[in-house]
């Protein structure tokens, strides 16, 4: 195999068309074989009826199936080749999608011959950087390995460890426990997939400053992310710190997580590396953030320099040198961490208006000809180079780019949340953009119903192809005012589902036409797997998101 990448494209032009072929081979044969003549069609999101449905979560790219099943051997080995096919990202991913696909036990049962006994993974590079760009699209094909196609059992094909990784989800998603045979099953065989993200940035953010969550927590909700193909990128954005508590451990500073709210409630910096390591091996990148000059007071109970005054504890001190040292240097002990290339430096919701009452920081003002506004300013530009000297692309909430977009840094991604209409302003004045609108991406907001959720789009509003691509995706936003290890995960879910194939899959494959009909019984599908995998996500159509049901029933009909 070629060590140069496949180019997505040009994949689909050849393999696509090529397997196709083979499919119509396969066809005429099951036509000899009394099987139905209407094995393969071509899906293109316009379905009609149950049996057209197709329960992929998200809808992948482009895709064909039959109406056979196939049984997979419980015993399924793990045939891999490419650069990067031998990675251990690959061999433990393959590893834990076999503990969830042969979860129910069962007796071995001498003589039966299964129709899949191995799964070929072939990963072409050998390169394991994580990074914005990350090439996740893979190939998957499933029939029978003594079936009549030319190309026979079930592959992986991917360019990265990473859209190996999709590939196993997807394959996943296909396989089903038969209760009557006690077997695994893949029904409406053969597939054949061809999948890649619409964004490159799909995000989910988790506040453990509001709430602390333990490490156990936030590791199942990075699992739980990889089901959803939320993100990347996977990405988790870690909104470690806030106002209320700074639980994590800064070693150049190590009064900091005085500002926990206990001393059992902090992460120190081997949970951090814990954490960015378990996320890589599901493709998941961790962008942290800290939020200045606002959102900060928990930094000045170790360091009570920090703040203004007793009576001005944020936004930070702007008028001290010792204030941008301790940013620098929690930023130099987090890009040991963190090695993503965007960090986040908040700047949102800046209050200055203690800093115009503090004589100190008056006098400052006034000295260097500044308002308030000016000062606000100046700390978010200078936060921003500092994090620039340290290899990292700065990214601030919308307001730095309201209150002076002609001044920030041309690097900054502008992360939206206020409303909508930010990223098309920002893409046409050169900014790359996040979308996490919070009347319909917040998910600490209850009463948003998944249909407002699926329905948004981070492009609206965007007709210039060169502005699209400034887009980056978008982010859904779990903020931990009322949310703890008790119901983080059933507030996050399935609402988050839901944003999450609108970053992954074609807006022509996931029309909101029909909803009710074909959306809405996909989901409530994912939601029930998600369940079976041990995810505690809420009913779909709750009134209030995360409620438990109202009465007795089956999951798929919550």
């Amino acid at each position: 195999m070629s060590t140069k990448l496949m180019n997505f494209d040009n994949l689909i032009s050849f393999s696509f068309y090529f397997l196709t072929l083979c499919c119509f081979v396969s066809v005429v044969e099951s036509r000899k074989l009394g099987f139905n003549s209407s094995l393969f069609q071509e899906v293109n999101g316009d379905n009609d009826g149950d049996d057209s449905i197709v329960y992929i979560w998200p809808l992948p790219s482009k895709y064909t199936y039959g109406n056979n099943t196939i049984s997979i051997n419980h015993d399924l080995s793990l045939e891999i080749s490419g650069n990067g096919g031998y990675s251990i990202i690959v061999s433990e991913g393959f590893q834990r999608y076999r503990e969830i696909i042969f979860k129910h036990h069962s007796r071995k049962k001498s003589g039966v011959l299964y129709d899949v006994n191995k799964l070929k993974i072939i990963v072409n590079s050998d390169n394991e950087t994580l990074n914005l760009n990350v090439d996740e699209s893979y190939s998957l094909f499933i029939t029978a390995e003594n079936g009549s196609s030319i190309i026979q059992g079930a592959s992986i094909e991917a360019n990265t460890v990473f859209g190996a990784l999709r590939g196993l989800e997807t394959f996943g998603q296909l396989c089903s426990f038969d209760y009557g045979t006690k077997s695994v099953q893949v029904y409406k065989a053969p597939w054949y997939i061809q999948d890649e993200p619409k964004f490159v940035f799909r995000g989910l953010l988790l506040d453990t400053s509001r709430h602390f969550l333990p490490i156990d927590v936030i590791k199942q909700v990075i699992e739980s992310m990889s089901y959803a193909k939320l993100v990347i990128n996977n990405v988790l954005h870690w909104h470690i710190i806030d106002e209320q508590s700074f639980p994590l451990e800064v070693p150049s500073h190590p009064y900091l997580w005085k500002g926990s709210y206990t001393k059992f409630e902090r992460y120190t910096v081997e949970d951090a590396y814990d954490i960015v390591d378990f996320a890589k091996m599901r493709g998941i990148n961790v962008m942290a953030e800290i939020d200045v000059p606002g959102h900060a007071e928990s930094w000045g109970r170790g360091y009570p320099e920090l703040w203004p005054s007793e009576t001005c504890r944020e936004p930070l001190d702007v008028t001290k040198n010792f204030t941008f040292d301790v940013v620098s240097s929690i930023l130099a002990d987090m890009r040991k961490i963190f090695p993503f290339e965007l960090f986040h430096l908040g700047g949102d919701e800046v209050n200055t208006d203690c800093w115009s009452s503090t004589p100190h920081v008056k006098q400052w003002l006034q000295e260097h000809n500044m308002t308030t506004k000016d000062a606000y300013q100046y700390f978010v530009l200078r936060a921003q180079e500092i994090a620039i000297s340290k290899n990292w692309t700065p990214v601030n909430w919308e307001e730095t780019y309201n209150s002076f977009k002609g001044n920030l840094n041309p690097r900054t991604v502008v992360h939206n949340w206020l409303g909508p209409g930010v990223c098309p302003k920002a893409a046409a004045d050169g900014f790359r953009c996040i979308y996490s609108n919070q009347g319909v991406w917040y998910l600490d907001h209850l009463d948003v119903p998944w249909e407002d959720v699926y329905k948004s789009e981070p492009l609206e509003g965007i007709s210039d192809g060169s502005h699209k691509k400034l887009v980056l995706g978008g982010e859904v936003c779990m903020w931990g005012e009322t949310a703890d290890s008790s119901d983080v995960q059933q507030t996050i879910w399935p609402r988050a589902a839901a944003a999450a194939e609108r970053m992954w899959s074609s807006r022509d494959m996931t029309s909101a036409r029909n909803m009710s009909s074909t959306v809405l019984p996909r989901l409530e599908y994912f939601r029930c797997l998600l369940n079976r995998r041990g995810v505690p996500a809420a009913p779909v159509n709750s009134y209030y998101a995360r409620r438990p049901p109202v009465g007795p029933g089956s999951c798929y009909l919550q």
